[in-house]
């Protein structure tokens, strides 16, 4: 459970990062942009942000009157949402609140980003290139080729199978080709990244000589 929350911090405290955000519109960021996350409740969203302004991640910025609010879906998400208002209008209406990152949010999104997990990381290698922006060039080479020896492996192991049926071979015949299409993605990242790290060392580098250093 705690690998899966820390994936879901990773991911609120990313899209925080680009500026406040309201909860409903945290959810709709990570269901069209982070597509390991488009499942994620109103049940599971509110109880995350409540925990990261606990620990001093994020702070409330504003709270908004909100005519007519869409409902999250299920009652379990209607409390959580309704847990999360701390304003009512005069009417009655609902109110939604704001969250902003903070200083302390960004050491720990920089924490989370840049920490491997312990095994496949599947479920967080997409989350986690999606903020590859934030990664040094030399960290984004490094969680590619990691992504990539870990499908290496999988596609070792697929090769190994026992006698199969049809049936069960196609199914793990279109798992390898797959697996095969990531590891040439990945391949092209890895290439593009390296070369751009490339170019990048020459203008660094003359960046820091005497002749460009201030008087």
């Amino acid at each position: 459970m705690r690998y899966i929350g820390s994936v879901l911090d990773l991911a609120i405290l990313g899209l925080l990062g680009d500026g406040p955000l309201h909860g409903y519109e945290i959810r709709r960021r990570l269901r069209t942009q982070l597509g390991s996350l488009s499942n994620v409740s109103f049940g599971s969203l509110y109880p995350a942000l409540a925990r990261l302004e606990k620990a001093g991640d994020v702070v409330v910025v504003d709270a908004e009157p909100l005519a007519g609010a869409p409902a999250t879906g299920s009652i379990s998400g209607e409390r959580a949402s309704q847990r999360s208002i701390r304003l009512v209008s005069p009417r009655g209406r609902r109110a939604r609140k704001a969250y902003q990152i903070t200083e302390q949010g960004r050491a720990t999104f920089a924490s989370l980003l840049n920490a491997g997990p312990s095994g496949d990381d599947s479920r967080s290698f997409g989350l986690r290139w999606s903020f590859a922006r934030y990664l040094t060039p030399n960290a984004r080479i490094s969680l590619l080729e990691r992504r990539r020896g870990q499908l290496a492996t999988r596609l070792e192991e697929a090769g190994e199978s026992e006698e199969l049926d049809d049936y069960a071979r196609s199914v793990v015949d279109h798992a390898v080709d797959s697996i095969r299409r990531d590891i040439a993605w990945l391949d092209q990242l890895i290439a593009q990244e390296t070369a751009r790290n490339a170019t990048d060392q020459p203008e660094r580098a003359a960046s820091a000589t005497p002749e460009n250093s201030p008087a």
